[in-house]
């Protein structure tokens, strides 16, 4: 897989954007195929950055209502990646 397939896109929350601050931790969304060695060098190329740790959790996706019955959002993955001290990401 390649890097940009790895990685979709960064999540800005807002304890997302505290840990970034604090704990120089950022988070993304990933594919559900991903695994950690795989998310640490699609980050370290995408933004040039030392990645020292990785966390993933598989998120679940929640139930709704429609007009029919119910339905249900897709499973998603989310990589959570620890940076070198000296090194930051730039998202906003």
């Amino acid at each position: 897989m390649h890097a940009i397939d790895v990685v979709r896109k960064p999540l800005i929350t807002e304890k997302s954007a505290w840990e970034a601050e604090t704990r120089n931790r950022y988070a993304f969304e990933v594919d559900m195929r991903a695994r950690k060695e795989q998310i640490r060098k699609a980050i370290e190329d995408l933004y040039g950055v030392r990645v020292l740790k990785v966390a993933t959790q598989v998120r679940k996706g929640s139930y709704f209502r429609t007009r029919w019955g119910t339905a249900k959002t897709s499973n998603w993955k989310r990589a959570t990646v620890q940076l070198h001290p000296e090194d930051r990401i730039e998202l906003y």
